[in-house]
């Protein structure tokens, strides 16, 4: 069931019976028809694992199970909203940057650590992300939240991109990720992310990189 983009800041969906999607709680900000709104206790076909992985994650964020039939419409905060599309490959997201998804997507959990070793470890530390990202997989639709708005640049093996870590929103494709210092660490004492950082993505897929550093 893709997304409509309303504006900016909405995103609108058609719920039919016998399919669910799956939102952040509070993202609701209108509906037509019989369409129901329930607290989801695995989130999504990632089943328990997935549920405990969150939990492990620290990432408390709260999903709403949505069915029937009729037209949602959704928002959060008067964030930006990017709708990305998957065909059968993974998004790597931030779980509090998920504003809806489709059911039919599988979720679960990721150390980052696993990709980017011990500065992938550091990445979480110095950005105030999580060391863990869920996982969207399979074929459909994602609505994803950000600060000013959101550009799309594409990773190929001849051209890495290189992004500041609290500008990341998510990832998608056969994706490395690797956090490097632009400064010395004599230099980095006391600063945040900003240019002290740099996370590298490299492999062939998508990164998506919004205007401002401000946390959700």
């Amino acid at each position: 069931m893709p997304f409509r983009e309303i504006n900016s800041r909405m995103v609108e969906a058609q719920v039919a019976p016998g399919q669910k999607m799956y939102s952040q709680r509070g993202a609701m900000l209108a509906y037509k028809g019989e369409v129901s709104f329930t607290p989801s206790i695995t989130g999504g076909q990632g089943g328990v694992m997935s549920m405990i992985g969150r939990r492990v994650a620290n990432e408390q964020t709260p999903l709403m199970t949505v069915e029937g039939s009729g037209t949602v419409m959704f928002g959060h905060g008067g964030h930006h909203i990017q709708v990305i599309n998957l065909a059968g490959d993974t998004l790597y997201v931030e779980a509090d940057r998920l504003l809806a998804f489709d059911g039919t997507l599988t979720q679960g959990t990721m150390f980052m650590g696993s990709q980017g070793g011990v500065m992938g470890m550091v990445r979480g530390q110095v950005s105030g992300q999580g060391l863990f990202t869920t996982t969207l997989k399979g074929h459909g639709a994602v609505a994803v939240m950000a600060h000013g708005g959101v550009i799309e640049l594409p990773i190929t093996p001849q051209r890495p991109v290189h992004v500041d870590p609290q500008a990341y929103v998510a990832h998608h494709g056969d994706v490395r990720n690797k956090l490097s210092t632009a400064l010395g660490w004599r230099d980095m004492v006391g600063r945040g992310s900003g240019e002290a950082f740099q996370l590298e993505l490299s492999g062939n897929g998508a990164v998506y990189v919004q205007a401002s550093e401000e946390k959700l």
